[in-house]
């Protein structure tokens, strides 16, 4: 106790002093106004003994609940629970010791007893409670004629929790909330009233002189989120949203409690959320090799690997610069995984058989690739090679090796592919199942979608094009695509190989597939712009080998939901091994050859579905710039 007294501010000793007193009075007070009740007299000794016990045994059970953790500023319920939790505690510990030690607390007062938990309550709880109403409404006075003007959209527990936080904020003012549910019309949330309802966004927004919305709708309101962004930018009003719990814990929130409307929140449909108990448990103690390690895919593979607890990464990645940002960002994230940074490439045979001799992984996780469409269709060779023959050398050498899971991280491009990229990637899903067919090594293939702000893909194209002023190209006016964020793709990864006796084709419920040009448009109107008014989009024409909309799975390829409900499971289609070894055979030749129109036909037979493109694959659709009027 005296080392903890010695370790008290000025300010938390005034507290306890604070608090001695109110034990001392709420004690004292109630053994007076007994005998007085009776028109009895106080004894002399005031019950000092009993009263001195009483200041002892509640200090110690204040300090030892923790009430002098909190600060009065912040005084809430909690801390009036534990206040009384802390009274009760006390009282009955006093009444036990005068009961034992004192004849039965003979003279003491029963009705002093009972009621000085509650009365103890009242003179601790008053006093905080006051002087955080004092110091909110000076917070409020101070700030009113400089803050922020806010309508918050949604009144359940996210809008109240966030009212509650703002009205102590020096940024914003919060004027009321909007919502659909009918029985809140009219009524008020900590004094703020509900206005009306979303589709009066525009008049209230008007009346009320507001400058930011704050959106604090429920779950599984994507599609909302996407039609308040247009209306807000009509208005001209800034808007965000609540971040999630998981946003918080990430640090991704802004200040106020509030964080900017991402793309990602406009997908169209709800982040999947993954078993992380069975992901946790799959990864403890295992040893991992990743390849492709520092990449948009494969660094946050190793990140989330590290997070659910592998024992060992082994990360092979070509590009120098790529690994030393990994290194750097693991060591100061996770400094106590083991990792071995390797910096080579995976078409070194050599260097393969000796980490998968050295390590033994139990997993390996291929995410090296080549993966931009119109670069691999100008160089198909480098396509085959990359994509394919070195995926071949790495399932052959995983299988001799005896590793116990291959992941292929495949792309929805290579069901039905239309250009190199998809065909490369169909050729490495036949080798994977050629190498592994009849072995101990578990396959599994994951496909993916569009994944957002991965290197080269069309987030951050549009967002420089919008830096620097438009136009925005899109290739067709009706192109489609499945988006998913990097987080789910490699979340799906690791969901998959929870499935310890599934071997198979494994992709993501993603949804409704979202319109390009519609991406676009939100990603304008993020960035504080009108599109067609204050950023043109350009349409191109599709490019060579790009296909209107994307597939998932293949005809033949039967598909059912797995455990997780947002993810299915394909049989992947048979491989005949012989024919696949004469393809191997002769693409290895080709390619050593540098015979380019052999190789196009030699993949064209491996793949009866491919449908390789005939120059400019835009039909009679005509490039245009649309930069005013309305959406096409």
């Amino acid at each position: 106790m005296r080392h903890w007294l010695a370790r008290l501010s000025w300010s938390r000793l005034l507290v306890v002093l604070h608090d001695l007193v109110m034990v001392l009075a709420a004690w004292q007070g109630l053994l007076a106004l007994r005998y007085l009740s009776v028109g009895a007299v106080l004894p002399a000794h005031g019950f000092l003994v009993e009263t001195l016990l009483v200041a002892a045994v509640q200090l110690t059970v204040f300090w030892r609940m923790g009430l002098y953790r909190g600060l009065w500023r912040f005084a809430s319920l909690p801390d009036l629970r534990n206040i009384l939790m802390s009274s009760l505690l006390g009282g009955g510990v006093v009444a036990l010791a005068l009961f034992l030690f004192r004849d039965r607390a003979e003279g003491v007062p029963r009705l002093a007893l009972v009621a000085y938990p509650f009365v103890l309550m009242l003179l601790l709880g008053a006093p905080r409670l006051l002087y955080r109403a004092w110091k909110d409404h000076q917070a409020q006075r101070s700030a009113r004629g400089q803050r922020e003007r806010l309508l918050i959209l949604g009144a359940g527990p996210t809008a109240e929790s966030l009212a509650r936080d703002l009205m102590r904020s020096d940024g914003y003012r919060v004027v009321g909330f909007l919502d659909d549910d009918r029985s809140l019309q009219g009524a008020k949330i900590y004094g703020l009233p509900v206005l009306g309802r979303l589709n009066q966004l525009p008049r209230i927004a008007e009346e009320a002189a507001v400058s930011h919305v704050a959106i604090a709708l429920p779950p599984g309101q994507s599609e909302a989120l996407g039609r308040i962004a247009a209306q807000c930018e009509r208005l001209k009003l800034r808007f965000s949203r609540v971040p999630t719990p998981e946003e918080l814990l990430q640090e991704q929130w802004m200040h106020g409690g509030l964080k900017d409307v991402s793309i990602e929140d406009l997908l169209g449909r709800e982040p999947v959320v993954p078993d992380w108990t069975a992901i946790r448990a799959s990864l403890a103690g295992r040893t991992i090799l990743v390849t492709g390690a520092g990449g948009s895919i494969g660094s946050e593979l190793v990140r989330q690997c590290a997070r659910l607890g592998a024992a060992r990464l082994v990360l092979l990645e070509r590009s120098e610069v790529a690994l030393h940002e990994l290194r750097l960002d693991l060591r100061a994230r996770f400094p106590a995984v083991e990792a071995e940074y390797v910096l080579g490439d995976c078409a070194d045979e050599l260097l393969l058989r000796r980490l998968l001799a050295e390590w033994r992984p139990d997993e390996v996780f291929h995410a090296a690739a080549y993966k931009h469409v119109p670069l691999l269709e100008a160089h198909p060779r480098e396509a085959i090679r990359n994509n394919f023959l070195v995926t071949e050398t790495l399932a052959r050498l995983v299988v001799e090796a005896g590793v116990g899971t291959l992941v292929l991280i495949s792309t929805d491009k290579a069901v039905n592919p239309a250009n190199m990229l998809g065909a490369s990637k169909r050729l490495a899903e036949l080798a994977c199942l050629a190498r592994c067919e009849g072995s101990a090594t578990r396959l599994v293939t994951v496909r993916f979608g569009n994944v957002l702000d991965s290197a080269g893909s069309v987030v951050p194209l549009f967002r420089e094009q919008i830096r620097r002023g438009g136009p925005v190209t899109v290739t067709h006016p009706d192109v489609t695509r499945y988006f998913m964020t990097i987080p789910e793709a490699c979340q799906l990864i690791l969901q998959a190989t929870t499935l310890r006796e599934a071997s198979g084709v494994f992709t993501l419920d993603m949804g409704q597939p979202v319109r390009i040009r519609e991406l676009a448009e939100q990603m304008i109107r993020l960035a504080g712009f009108a599109p067609y008014r204050d950023i043109a989009i350009q349409y191109t024409g599709l490019r060579p080998g790009e296909k209107l909309h994307e597939e998932l799975f293949h005809a033949d390829e039967p598909y059912t939901q797995t455990e997780h409900p947002k993810i299915f499971m394909a049989e992947p289609r048979p491989v005949d091994i012989l024919q696949f070894e004469k393809t191997l055979k002769a693409l290895r030749l080709a390619i050593q050859r540098d015979d380019e129109l052999e190789l196009r036909r030699l993949v064209g037979e491996a793949i009866p579905e491919f449908a390789q493109p005939q120059g400019r694959s835009s039909g009679s659709f005509r490039p245009q710039v649309i930069s005013g009027g309305r959406t096409p």
